[in-house]
């Protein structure tokens, strides 16, 4: 049958994923009947299968499905999709690139794997499956941390151990989430990079974050290029601070040695706000835990 494959394995998956594909087998007869637990290899109609509800990718790049495409007409799919009952059809829960693919190629049934995942599963293993292989813009990824903290309340420790990566990647990636929709839009279209966004989040003003953006996509400034413009700003503000009240900036002195962050206080007396600098995801941590212990006192 046209586009059929053995359960050859493709590259890529990571043991979570590499885990369900261990005794695979082909059934050529499948139906939707057959909706229990079921790791076997089934050829299922392109027509009874649907995209995950959680996908957390947005983007689907139409020449690199093109390209797959041609490579699946060709070699046929040579990776199951994973998929998981629901009502009368199947819902992806690992394989949506492919599954588009195939339908770009011509192919009436993919091979797919058949298992019961609850609505978490469900969610973690299309989170994990896209991190594996790098196909989640920053934006997306930081989206689907949240979707994890908000909708399943792990912690960003929890989540760290999940999708492993560090506590503080995990923290400074939801930071985007608090950038400008112009900025993130900018970051998931491709024309600011992760480092610019990780730049950018550590400015302090919103105006200012979208200027700097613009001007990285007008100037196609890099990363280095951006981190010195900030640097540059924040060493001339640090220099008007030096004419501000006395107490403001004793103030402030005492914040940093509390902190361990560089603080500042761009306010007056009566009202104003309190930032903290920090150089490094290491030094963010830190200064987490010393919060933290202030807290607990």
């Amino acid at each position: 049958m046209a586009g059929r494959s053995g359960s050859k394995k493709g590259g890529g998956l990571g043991r979570g994923l590499d885990i369900l594909f261990e005794d695979s087998m082909i059934n050529d007869e499948v139906s939707v009947e057959n909706k229990g637990e079921n790791n076997s290899i089934n050829f299922i109609s392109v027509s009874d299968i649907f995209p995950n509800s959680a996908q957390p990718r947005k983007r689907f790049d139409e020449a690199k499905l093109k390209a797959l495409a041609d490579s699946i007409k060709e070699h046929g799919v040579l990776q199951p999709i994973i998929v998981r009952p629901h009502a009368s059809r199947y819902e992806i829960v690992a394989g949506e690139r492919r599954w588009r693919a195939s339908k770009m190629a011509g192919l009436e049934e993919v091979p797919c794997i058949v298992h019961d995942f609850t609505d978490r599963e469900n969610m973690l293993m299309a989170l994990i499956e896209n991190m594996q292989r790098e196909d989640l813009n920053p934006v997306e990824e930081a989206n689907a941390f949240h979707e994890m903290m908000n909708m399943y309340g792990l912690t960003h420790e929890e989540i760290s151990k999940t999708v492993g990566r560090s506590r503080p990647y995990i923290t400074n990636s939801m930071r985007l989430l608090k950038l400008p929709q112009e900025v993130q839009e900018l970051i998931s279209e491709g024309k600011l990079s992760g480092g610019h966004a990780r730049a950018l989040a550590g400015v302090g003003d919103t105006d200012e974050q979208l200027r700097l953006a613009r001007l990285c996509v007008e100037k196609k400034l890099s990363v280095r290029q951006l981190e010195k413009m900030i640097s540059n700003n924040e060493s001339r503000s640090a220099k008007k601070g030096r004419t501000r009240d006395p107490e403001i900036k004793a103030a402030e002195e005492r914040l940093t040695k509390i902190v361990g962050g560089r603080v500042s206080l761009p306010s007056s007396k009566k009202k104003g706000k309190i930032e903290i600098h920090f150089s490094s995801p290491e030094q963010l941590d830190s200064i987490i835990k010393k919060l933290s212990e202030i807290s607990e006192d």
